[in-house]
């Protein structure tokens, strides 16, 4: 059932790459990533999702990011130019209720995120390897909100940066599974 030749090219094209360029990421381009994101559907259009990033010419902000990574994420991510802590809100501003499509409708932005940056020449990693407790805790993160992700953003950059095994498995093709793996019609069986 394998159709990937109608899909946008932005989609199939889209890599969690490791070996990262240390060419810094225009403003106006991360600018287009965040304005993607915003278009992400969500519920009642609540919009949860926030972006506390820095690049490396902010340094301090920068290494305060960073240093929430754990240390396996830190030792090939500190090429790229940018860290983005995604955080999402977990009730309605509304009336304060518990949202439990927080974490979903935050996803959905960063997969437009991550689309954007495709056809914007840059590559993101999005990674579970992170502090969420220590992003919250030095990043002034509030209550009511929660760290989802670690993501860093740039150009791709030369492979031989890294060490083994991670060399290899970032020149190795990108596999995904066969359509029919992961769909029923119907029911699940």
């Amino acid at each position: 059932m394998e159709n990937s030749s109608l899909v946008l090219p932005h989609i199939t094209e889209r890599k969690s790459i490791r070996a990262f360029s240390d060419k810094p990421v225009e403003k106006e381009k991360l600018t287009r990533l965040f304005d993607a994101a915003r278009w992400a559907a969500s519920a009642f259009n609540e919009q949860p999702w926030r972006f506390i990033y820095a690049d490396k010419s902010q340094e301090e902000s920068y290494q305060k990011l960073f240093d929430t990574l754990n240390s396996f994420n830190q030792a090939w991510a500190k090429h790229a130019p940018v860290v983005i802590i995604v955080v999402a809100k977990t009730t309605f501003s509304e009336n304060g209720q518990a949202n439990p499509h927080a974490m979903y409708d935050t996803g959905a932005a960063v997969a437009n995120l991550s689309i954007q940056a495709t056809a914007e020449g840059l590559y993101l990693h999005q990674m579970a390897g992170f502090s969420p407790e220590k992003a919250k805790e030095t990043l002034n993160i509030p209550e009511g909100f929660e760290a989802v992700t670690a993501i860093v953003v740039g150009y791709k950059g030369d492979a031989n940066i890294l060490a083994q095994p991670l060399k290899d498995r970032e020149t190795a093709p990108r596999v995904r599974k066969d359509i029919s793996e992961f769909t029923y019609e119907g029911s699940w069986i």
